[in-house]
């Protein structure tokens, strides 16, 4: 079965309950969302009379919850504690997000590890598994460790720095991968051939710790290290890539979710959703959005 969404919003005044309504105006059965604003760590409190409405209406609809995916803000930066008091404040506040996290009955958080920013690449993963063991301590959520393109001095662009941070985990059932399509071509590796890559994966890290995929296509050439996400089909990756990506068997019970760009103003999720189910490309998704009002 495909298990197909994209990011959607949550908003302070529906929380759990719009996120799904959203959701299912594109048509998907799974969703990934920020419990606030994915720039800042300003957060407002769960209302848990919103979330049993959304969980009832989530399990009349038979969408499985525990495939629902949380997205940590990009700001936290575990990597670099040359601050020692930003450093505390990152781990306290992902701290904070697993336990919003229990509270909506969340299973996954996904995580960009953080750059080190002059420290270097060893330091930095310390200073990430350091974190991580304090945040995953007596945690019911798993973290997802996001692959990252390798822009700046960010870790997590090679297979093997997600192995060395994961080595250091000390409760390694709650620590696990999301891979980033976009990302991993931006890393340098080569998406066309994902049987393959997983296969590498496999090797270096473990393909059972992939508990979500982001699928995108790419801006950029395979090795720019650059992160500029385009929407499926439009970019470097390829439509039929994406395809074959999406329906591996060995990906078959792995959440999908879109971050593909708005087109203007709008979101292009349902017509990327319809595009992936009937495994047709459409050229003109672009055109008809930049005409909507």
């Amino acid at each position: 079965m495909l298990i197909i969404g994209s990011h959607v919003g949550f908003k302070k005044d529906t929380q759990l309950l719009g996120s799904l309504e959203e959701t299912l105006s594109y048509g998907a059965n799974t969703f990934m969302f920020y419990t606030g604003a994915p720039q800042n760590t300003m957060r407002y409190a769960i209302n848990d009379e919103l979330t049993s409405k959304a969980l009832k209406i989530i399990k009349e609809k038979g969408i499985d919850y525990a495939k629902v995916i949380v997205h940590a803000p990009y700001i936290v930066n575990l990597a670099n504690n040359s601050d020692p008091e930003k450093y505390e404040f990152s781990i306290k506040f992902l701290k904070e997000e697993v336990n919003r996290c229990n509270q909506l009955g969340i299973k996954y958080l996904v995580l960009h590890p953080g750059s080190h920013v002059g420290l270097g690449v060893d330091v930095g993963i310390k200073n990430i598994a350091t974190a991580l063991n304090i945040i995953l301590e007596d945690s019911e959520v798993t973290i997802l460790l996001e692959t990252m393109a390798g822009k700046g001095s960010e870790i997590g662009s090679t297979f093997k720095e997600i192995k060395k941070i994961i080595s250091l985990i000390k409760n390694k059932d709650k620590i696990g991968v999301c891979l980033d399509t976009c990302h991993l071509n931006d890393a340098g590796y080569d998406v066309t051939d994902f049987n393959q890559l997983l296969d590498y994966f496999d090797e270096i890290v473990g393909i059972d710790y992939v508990k979500c995929i982001h699928i995108n296509d790419s801006k950029n050439i395979k090795g720019s290290h650059k992160d500029r996400h385009e929407n499926i089909g439009f970019g470097t990756i390829g439509f039929s890539s994406l395809i074959k990506i999406i329906y591996n068997e060995r990906l078959e019970s792995i959440p999908k979710i879109l971050e593909t760009p708005y087109v203007g103003k709008n979101p292009p999720y349902k017509d990327e959703i319809e595009m992936i189910k009937n495994k047709k490309f459409d050229q003109n998704i672009k055109e008809r959005l930049e005409k909507q009002v």
